[in-house]
């Protein structure tokens, strides 16, 4: 297989949110409130069971009545995403109601994401090497200015984000979408991910699949290395 194109997932597998707690912070701060240090503990650890983080943890139980619905679908349109997330926030009690779409909004900002330590090392390497990257993303809000406000965005050539699609991974249209956008064959193509069954739709098309582990960026110093390794 000769590479000629890689497509990256964006949340787990080149960058990272930022901790629950450190999200329910700065939310927090942002609304100009605060809660005793113990009750904010609780309520991240809440937060955190609930899944209502994107791009933390799933749900520690899975969402019932309509939201059962809303969490299937989360992906296929920005009102769908907040509405789903939002909804778990409130199965959690915080100070103010407004403070759950305090929370949404603060995930959507630049600061509340890290890239992995070698993300820009090995998209750099790509471009050196005239291999086309794309990022393909299951998600509800535009991250290019999180690429952009990390210094990323010259190395990626297209975005392919399944809510300005209507469509989401693990449906091949989405990976095909963005082996167009990148003008690569997709049996030419390599989908670099960490969910498995999402990003595993792209063999479906003939592209081959690396998985990385998605894990806190202190514990993945070196992870995407391997996918240097693979064109080789």
């Amino acid at each position: 297989m000769t590479v000629k194109g890689v497509l990256f997932d964006f949340s787990g597998t080149l960058f990272r949110v930022e901790s629950t707690e450190s999200w329910l912070r700065a939310a927090l701060t942002d609304s100009s409130l605060t809660l005793p240090e113990a009750e904010l503990v609780r309520a991240a650890e809440e937060l955190e069971r609930a899944g209502a983080l994107p791009g933390g943890a799933v749900p520690a139980e899975a969402p019932t009545g309509d939201l059962a619905g809303l969490w299937a679908l989360r992906d296929r349109s920005a009102e769908e995403h907040r509405a789903a997330f939002t909804g778990l926030s409130r199965r959690v009690t915080l100070p103010a109601p407004a403070l759950h779409d305090a929370l949404y909004d603060r995930h959507m900002t630049p600061s509340a994401w890290r890239p992995y330590p070698d993300t820009a090392d090995v998209l750099a390497a790509l471009r050196h090497r005239g291999v086309a990257v794309g990022v393909v993303s299951n998600i509800g809000w535009d991250l290019r200015p999180v690429f952009r406000a990390h210094g990323l965005d010259p190395y990626v050539d297209a975005y392919m984000l399944s809510y300005e699609h209507r469509v989401q991974k693990p449906d091949p249209r989405l990976f095909a979408l963005a082996c167009a956008a990148l003008g690569v064959d997709a049996r030419d193509t390599l989908m670099v991910g960490d969910d498995r069954r999402a990003d595993g739709g792209a063999a479906a098309l003939g592209c081959g699949v690396h998985f990385v582990d998605h894990l806190p960026v202190a514990e993945r110093p070196d992870g995407l290395r391997r996918v240097l390794d693979l064109l080789d």
